[in-house]
């Protein structure tokens, strides 16, 4: 609560600030290339032979009723979004079938994804979307920058540039599962002296559509800038702090059968064979950022920039822990290790990330060059204390705890890259890309069993792509590029081998497209053919670790081919309609694996070419937009998720069935003198009330009663509801 007040307090006076200071007379276009050079590195124009789809502030913001990222951009081509509650609590993605750890997110060209994990938790900042200029999404190796390198796509957002006049806006929105979101915004201009400030407040909570699915969200962006005539110095901070249910396990059909919004996280029995809750079985996290951006335009041709980030995470999963051996967490009850107890449990992390990049750039009439370096060290901190035994010999509390286990993480890394445009003629220009990553990592310490991790390695990669860029009119393009991507493991993926006696290889993919686009003022369409050729791919196994991290395996050759295409046409002034639609194979060469007869007992080790996990083979959207009258707006979107995968097997009895999703929104805007405006948005999710589950985690279990003959295999698959109609109302005022 009072990081809620303090949070509140510095919103209103940047509101009350950014409204009452003069606007600049620095000239936008100055402005706008020192913002340019901000994200250069890390995003590409209709020159790279990249594919990319590129989200402005506009289409930002009125998307913003959606809560998170992943939901945001889920109509893009190749992107699937998923939730374990509901789109206000955890939620995640996939672009090409590939997971979040795979996926590079940066922030002004600094990785946003976490050292170890090397993924990006969406709930642990929410409103992004609401802090950032644009946004791009790359697909495929994409553009070199830093942090591990993109393995199906990449995500650059770009933070609030300057306005050229002061603006402030009131952000509120209200819906099903007493969801609220509530947000302000601000910002004073570029004063007569070059100076800006910018800041973006945001807070979600909600009950949750399943059991122990609230949330509880705030998040903080402040910026201030100074613009010379030929310099930019930036200063950022974004803070996130999230409270939510845990909502990871997933159910059987069975119980999902009987109450859709069951969930078994915190359950236990009292003496009398009672089934209870526990209250505070929770995921708890707070991060913080603090960003230093310089450039500075040495020449008309030559420019320079340097950034300097440092971030702090700290948090702890809440469990309770019912009729568990004391034993697993160091104990004892009467001195028996074996007596079985309750217990309540804190998995914690503490951590810290400095990053410094920089790097010049030359943008000449034929030649555009830049290089850099992208250095990067973290640490850190895994343990777990014990906060409360049942046993009435334990004396455990929050403030006094018992530590049952520590072990620590220490990551470095260096980047170096050269990339280059080269204009052969004024319809051909060359693409080239190297990046070279040296990175050393260690794990030491004891692992919540017991077991000692003793974990050091060096890693060296070259990551080079090439491509062509063939400008066929104004409006037409096509390109051809190639790229070569490889990357470390991650902490889980580590662990989770090494605690088994097993060994996890690095991945390396060739990636290999071909596109052509066509653009004009009344319609668009674009193709884009890709083949993603892995060694050593990680791939979801289907099963989960204790605090809810896929795990996953190596896999020798595997390979996603596939087709991407999109398409847009305005039929008249108040009618247009868009659609994507991805087909593609995922598969596994050679993949062996073990399994029962249907109805047997007898073990049968088959080798085939079987289907990557969650990868399905045809994703599309389509969307119709219609303005009836000005400042009113009306939209249908539908999104179609083919049948996937819970694992590398491809045995049905772990398929999920296809769905398809329609949501309508409509909004109407009321323009109340100047540059204020009212606008007012109602969407409805699941307008069909479609009943569908996606796979949480799959298993097979084999109860042996060392009786010949009697084993008895099990086939689990656990899912997580997926809720049906729900609506959202939203209010925005602009001023």
């Amino acid at each position: 609560m009072k990081t809620t007040k303090y949070i509140a307090g510095v919103a209103a006076f940047g509101l009350f600030t950014a409204v009452n200071i003069n606007q600049s007379i620095l000239a936008q276009d100055t402005v706008h290339v020192l913002d340019e050079v901000l994200i250069h590195d890390s995003r590409v124009s209709n020159k790279a032979p990249l594919t990319t789809s590129t989200m402005s502030k506009e289409s930002l913001s009125d998307n913003k009723v959606e809560t998170s990222i992943p939901y945001i951009i889920e109509l893009q081509p190749s992107v699937v979004a998923s939730t374990e509650n509901c789109a206000a609590g955890n939620t995640s993605l996939r672009i090409r079938g590939v997971d979040a750890s795979r996926i590079n997110v940066n922030i002004n060209g600094i990785t946003l994804n976490d050292a170890e994990s090397q993924s990006v938790y969406w709930v642990n900042i929410p409103n992004l979307g609401g802090m950032a200029q644009s946004l791009q999404i790359q697909r495929g190796v994409g553009a070199s920058n830093g942090g591990s390198p993109a393995f199906g796509g990449a995500i650059n957002l770009q933070t609030i540039n300057a306005q050229s006049e002061p603006y402030g806006i009131a952000d509120l929105s209200v819906g099903s599962w007493n969801t609220r979101q509530y947000g302000i915004a601000a910002g004073t201009g570029i004063t007569k002296k070059g100076f800006s400030f910018d800041m973006a407040y945001s807070g979600l909570g909600t009950d949750g559509f399943i059991r122990n699915g609230y949330s509880d969200q705030q998040s903080l962006f402040l910026s201030a800038s100074h613009y010379g005539e030929r310099s930019l110095l930036k200063a950022v901070f974004f803070m996130g702090s999230q409270t939510t249910g845990i909502t990871w396990n997933g159910a059987y059909a069975d119980d999902l059968d009987k109450d859709k919004h069951y969930n078994d996280a915190g359950a236990y029995y009292d003496d009398m064979g009672n089934l209870h809750y526990y209250d505070n079985e929770t995921d708890n996290y707070w991060q913080q950022h603090y960003q230093l951006y310089f450039n500075y335009l040495l020449t008309d041709s030559w420019s320079m920039n340097a950034a300097l980030d440092f971030t702090h995470g700290d948090g702890y999963y809440e469990n309770y822990r019912y009729d568990k051996k004391a034993s697993k967490y160091g104990l004892t009850i009467g001195g028996n290790g074996s007596a079985k107890g309750d217990f309540i449990t804190r998995k914690e992390m503490d951590n810290n990330a400095v990053t410094f990049n920089f790097g010049a750039r030359h943008a000449g009439e034929k030649l555009s060059l830049s290089f850099g370096e992208n250095l990067m060290y973290y640490h850190g901190e895994h343990f777990g204390n014990v906060i409360w035994g049942k046993d009435p010999t334990f004396n455990f509390t929050e403030d006094s705890p018992f530590e049952w286990y520590r072990n620590t993480g220490d990551k470095a890394e260096a980047t170096t890259f050269v990339k280059l445009n080269y204009d052969i003629n004024e319809n051909f220009n060359l693409y080239g890309d190297l990046q070279y990553r040296y990175v050393h990592y260690e794990i030491d310490g004891v692992e919540d069993d017991g077991s000692l991790l003793d974990f050091t390695e060096n890693y060296s990669f070259f990551n080079p792509k090439a491509g062509l860029n063939w400008r066929l009119t104004d409006h037409q393009r096509t390109y051809f590029v190639a790229g070569i991507s490889q990357r470390e493991p991650t902490r889980a993926n580590i662990k989770d081998k090494l605690l088994v006696g097993d060994t996890i290889k690095a991945e390396a993919m060739l990636d290999i497209e071909f596109g052509y686009q066509l653009s004009t003022n009344q319609y668009g369409f674009s193709a884009n053919l890709y083949a993603m050729l892995y060694k050593d791919q990680l791939t979801a196994s289907g099963k989960l670790n204790d605090v809810g991290y896929a795990l996953m395996e190596n896999v020798d050759k595997s390979y996603r081919i596939g087709i991407e295409l999109e398409g847009g046409y305005r039929f008249c002034n108040w009618f247009k309609m868009d659609a994507n639609l991805t087909l593609s194979t995922n598969k596994i060469i050679d993949y062996t694996y073990t399994d029962f007869e249907d109805g047997g007992t007898v073990m049968v080790t088959r080798t085939e070419n079987t289907d990557l996990s969650f990868s399905p083979a045809l994703v599309g959207a389509i969307i119709a937009t219609i303005e009836p009258i000005k400042d009113w707006k009306i939209q249908l979107a539908g999104k179609y998720v083919g049948e996937m995968y819970g694992d590398n097997t491809s045995r049905n009895v772990y398929k999920q069935d296809a769905f398809f999703l329609l949501n309508a929104k409509t909004s109407y805007t009321w323009h109340l003198g100047g540059s204020k405006e009212l606008e007012a948005q109602f969407v409805v999710h699941n307008l069909l009330d479609h009943d569908y589950r996606i796979i949480a985690w799959v298993g097979d279990w084999v109860d042996d009663y060392s009786v010949a003959g009697s084993n008895i295999y099990y086939n689990s698959t656990g899912f997580l509801q997926q809720p049906g109609i729900n609506c959202t109302a939203r209010m925005v005022l602009r001023f």
